[in-house]
């Protein structure tokens, strides 16, 4: 029997947990398919998922088919939790796109698909919904060829559409042949001189889908299960085996972090090489650290039994790692890989472009908040909790107001904590604009630390990200030293000269020196008289921030691009709506009764474009959005971030906070 790790991805409400349940129901691993709307669903396992009716947290459940044992793991579609998509995304070896034969191809769906076609990731489409008043067959397969991907292989045609009794009648038809042979020229020279055996175009079929090439097309219901049964047949057939030799070096990725009763943590793992046991001692993380495995659970057969292993392929939960992230790699303690998993470590959707201030009720624990929202940063690390020990505030990144919602429900009912947020505002970052140059030296000039430190910052591409670069003879001080500078400068970078973010930079090491271990005569080491990595990470702001203050820095905001589909006679009262948000139209289109704008926004005006579109559109228009790039702030005044460190911007008012005295 092999294996296969598959997931289950859509827009919210297209039925995805619903079709989750309905292949449970249909195998046999549970006896009645849980309902959404009534809060019993299988995988939907948190209070607030069952009373919100939405996916917040990704969950894993397995079941067997015939020859093939499949971890299936269950998403959410809302666009604010897409952080849990992008984790589950490095650990499948294929997935299933719900898409709603009512609502048709949505936001999300085009999302989803970019990035599952990007990462070659095999996938069949479910066209979910045929029972439902207002189903399509043929206009959601052209949208879905024009929106998604023409390459297409539709394995069957609906009948019924929008009754009860909708069914799913499977035949490929001749389109499968044409869009098959374009591309496989073999398969073309067969087709060509006449002769294709049905044996040989599954054959063809399910190559190309192995390959991420072609994506079948099933359309039925979740609710009455009609077009299930060969929706399985397809994941059986047509979807490849997880890959893996669990004879070999152990290498294997944390995609999902949870807290048992005891306050626990749980990190589920997918194993790519390698065998992983109870009471192994492995590496993981940056570092890297070393840990112990305590115990070890594999799902199989509808839920997750202890095991003393987890071999290739499976995914399993491990206990005993403290210290253990989400994204963190891990391999033997002898230092052996197997190798980078597939997309591990890849950005596969833009960063949170919000932000807010978490504010405690009245009587709410501020040490107990701190704890809670800790917590919540280590199931979802980018809600990038930032505190702020000067105004004893605390801030999270967000997608949307949804998230907030939750994080909100979540700190109320797990943790009885009462809190409110202050209004939603962009995350900005900054970018050099030149180069600049500083340097202390040691003993001189007022530097109270005993260290020399030089830096010089470059503006480097878009994109580039933070580059640390040695310019001094590496063994001329300890290498702690150096590796205590690097860590501070990135560190420091983190908030600029108005406090945002600063990235796209080249930093270079120019100076060095060290006061040498010493001690008094018939004494120990002295402190005063030598250098430590303190003094090197008390020195290094001062001298970043001064370099940036010469090269100087430009602040950029996030824009989204946006698509508009609307009414052709809203279009005029549309245009100046956006040009007041600051939205720029870069193309126009009609079709037929329907225009299409597509542009850029600043990520601020989204939530009011948000709005306003229904008033103007009769309720008619679609928006989709998602972040696109950033751009320099030129409107108005440049916004300005509070600082949640030392402030080595004003040098009396950081070397008072670090070192409680005076330098110059």
């Amino acid at each position: 029997m092999h294996l296969l790790n598959l997931g289950i991805l859509a827009h919210v409400d297209a039925g995805k947990t619903s079709l989750t349940e309905r292949l449970l129901y249909s195998v046999g691993v549970i006896d009645e398919a849980g309902s959404v709307d009534a809060g019993s669903t299988r995988t939907d396992t948190l209070a607030l998922e069952r009373q919100r009716g939405i996916t917040i947290k990704s969950a894993v459940v397995s079941f067997p088919l015939d020859g093939v044992a499949v971890n299936l793991i269950d998403t959410p579609g809302h666009p604010d939790f897409i952080a849990e998509v992008e984790r589950v995304l490095g650990v499948l070896d294929g997935a299933v796109l719900v898409v709603s034969a009512v609502e048709g191809v949505q936001a999300q769906t085009r999302v989803l698909m970019r990035t599952l076609r990007r990462l070659r990731i095999p996938t069949l489409v479910f066209v979910n919904k045929i029972d439902r008043r207002g189903a399509r067959e043929g206009e959601v397969l052209r949208a879905m060829a024009r929106r998604l991907t023409p390459a297409l292989v539709p394995m069957g045609t609906a009948t019924g559409l929008g009754t009860r009794g909708a069914r799913f009648v499977p035949r490929l038809g001749p389109g499968a042949l044409d869009v098959l042979a374009d591309r496989d020229d073999e398969l073309l020279a067969a087709y060509v001189a006449g002769s294709v055996a049905p044996a040989r175009l599954r054959a063809a079929l399910a190559a190309q889908t192995g390959r991420a090439r072609v994506h079948p097309v099933y359309f039925g219901s979740a609710v009455t299960g009609a077009g299930v049964a060969d929706l399985i047949g397809g994941i059986e057939e047509l979807l490849p085996a997880a890959a893996g030799d669990p004879d070999g070096p152990l290498s294997a990725t944390v995609f999902k972090v949870d807290r048992g009763p005891a306050g626990e943590k749980i990190a589920y793992a997918r194993i790519f090489s390698g065998t992983l046991r109870t009471r192994d001692r492995i590496l993981f993380g940056d570092g890297p650290q070393e840990g112990k495995v305590t115990a070890v659970s594999v799902f199989d057969h509808g839920t997750d039994a202890r095991q003393e292993s987890v071999g290739a392929g499976r995914i399993g939960k491990l206990w005993g790692l403290g210290g253990i992230r989400i994204g963190d790699a891990i391999q033997g303690a002898a230092g052996e890989s197997g190798g980078v998993p597939r997309a591990a470590y890849e950005r596969h959707f833009a960063p949170p472009t919000l932000e807010t201030v978490v504010v405690p009720g009245p009587h709410a624990d501020r040490r107990a908040l701190h704890v809670a929202l800790t917590q919540l940063a280590e199931q979802d690390p980018l809600i990038g909790v930032r505190h702020d020990e000067v105004r004893r505030e605390t801030s999270v990144s967000l997608y949307g107001e949804v998230q907030k919602e939750v994080v909100q429900a979540t700190l109320a009912d797990e943790y009885g904590l009462d809190v409110t947020f202050r209004e939603t505002t962009v995350i900005c970052v900054e970018r050099p604009v030149g180069g600049g140059a500083a340097v202390e030296f040691n003993g001189k000039d007022g530097n109270p630390f005993l260290a020399t430190v030089g830096l010089r910052v470059d503006a480097a591409p878009a994109g580039s990200g933070v580059d640390f670069r040695p310019a001094v003879e590496l063994g001329s001080m300890p290498y702690a030293f150096f590796k205590a500078v690097e860590d501070t400068v990135r560190e420091t970078l983190g908030q600029g000269l108005h406090g945002w973010r600063v990235t796209d930079c080249a930093v270079t090491m120019t100076h060095s020196g060290y006061s040498p271990r010493q001690s008094h005569a018939h004494q120990g080491f002295d402190k005063s008289m030598s250098s430590t990595g303190a003094d090197f990470r008390g020195l290094a702001p001062l001298v970043l921030i001064e370099a940036l203050r010469r090269a100087g820095t430009q602040v950029y905001e996030p824009m989204h691009r946006f698509r508009v589909e609307a009414p052709a006679d809203t279009l005029g009262a549309l245009l100046p709506v956006l040009a007041r948000l600051a939205a720029v139209p870069q193309s126009t289109g009609t079709h037929g009764s329907v225009c299409v704008l597509e542009g850029a926004v600043p990520a601020a005006r989204v939530h009011g474009l948000e709005q306003r579109l229904p008033g103007l559109t009769r309720g008619e228009g679609e928006l989709e959005t998602a972040f696109d790039h950033y751009a320099p702030v030129t409107r108005g005044p440049v916004p300005e971030r509070p600082r949640t460190d030392h402030n080595p911007l004003n040098r009396k008012e950081y070397l008072l906070n670090v070192t409680n005295r005076l330098g110059g």
